[in-house]
This record gives structure tokens, sequence and C-alpha cells, in this order.
């Protein structure tokens, strides 16, 4: 069974597990570099957790942590933007992913935004396909530059 909990402040040790596996794991996915975190104290990732008019979320199957995203919502709450999605191999095939993203949409919309975008990392196509398969479509946006210097995120981007 997939359970969603959302979380905040207190629960930064099981976010910052999960978000530490996820940069440990596929550190191509992510803006942010393991060497960013993994020494981070306490109040950093208490922080994270508590940024004004965000949503963070953890899933679990069967009890055990399997992924995690989260959700902003710009100024004037007409855009929020999917960040930190991450699902552990062991949730891999379960429906951890569709979970997840159902969550934030939810919570968007929730929150009055019209739009919801996020940016994922050329060549990652398992991520990329989940989100075409939930109505996502690529823009022709520059992302964010990426580690290298070189290359830039994808944009994506559905109504709501």
């Amino acid at each position: 069974m997939i359970d969603v909990q959302a979380i905040g402040p207190d629960d930064w040790k099981a976010w910052r597990e999960l978000r530490l596996a996820a940069l440990t794991e596929a550190p191509y996915a992510f803006g942010s570099q393991l060497a960013d975190w993994v020494d981070a104290p306490e109040e950093r990732w208490r922080e994270r957790l508590s940024v004004p008019s965000a949503y963070q979320v953890i899933a679990t199957v069967d009890g055990t942590p399997a992924g995690m995203a989260g959700g902003f919502t710009d100024d004037e709450a007409q855009t929020a933007e999917l960040v930190s999605m991450w699902v552990a191999p062991l949730g891999r095939g379960k429906g951890v992913g569709n979970t997840l993203m159902t969550a934030i949409e939810n919570w968007a919309r929730g929150t009055g935004a019209t739009t919801l975008e996020l940016s994922v990392v050329p060549g990652n196509d398992p991520a990329h396909n989940l989100y075409l398969r939930h109505g996502y479509v690529d823009t022709d946006e520059p992302g964010d530059l990426m580690a290298d210097g070189i290359h830039r995120e994808l944009v994506m981007r559905k109504p709501l």
C-alpha cells in the first residue's frame, strides 16, 4: 500500500534520509549536489521544510520510505512548481511516482494555481515519460544551468 504524508520541519530526519539517498542514487537528476547537503546542519534541513507557501510530501510503500516530492508557488500563486521529485528503487514500477504527482497536483489546485511546471534533466527518460503521462508538455524555455555548466534542464508545464 502506498501512503503519502505531508511533512514539515519536525520531519527533517525522514526527509534528510530520502534527499541524501536521492542525491546519491541519481546525482544527475538534481540541481543540488550531495556535497551541498551531506553535512548540512539540522537548521538548514528544517529551514528547507519551513518555506512559506511550500508543500513537501513523503511516500511510503508498506511503511518503508519510497519517494518524495515538493511544491512551491510563485508570488502571485498562479504558477506552482514541482521540485525534488524522486522515487526510490524499491518504489519504482509500483505507482509511487503517480501517487506523488497526484498529491502535488492536488495541492497546487488547492492553492489556486492555474499552472504547474517542473524541470527535468535531459536524458532522464523515466521521469520525462512520467511527466508526459501526467499531461505535462515540453516548453522552449531554457531551464536552469546544470552542474556541468553547459547543459540546461528541460522545462515542462501543465495547465491545472
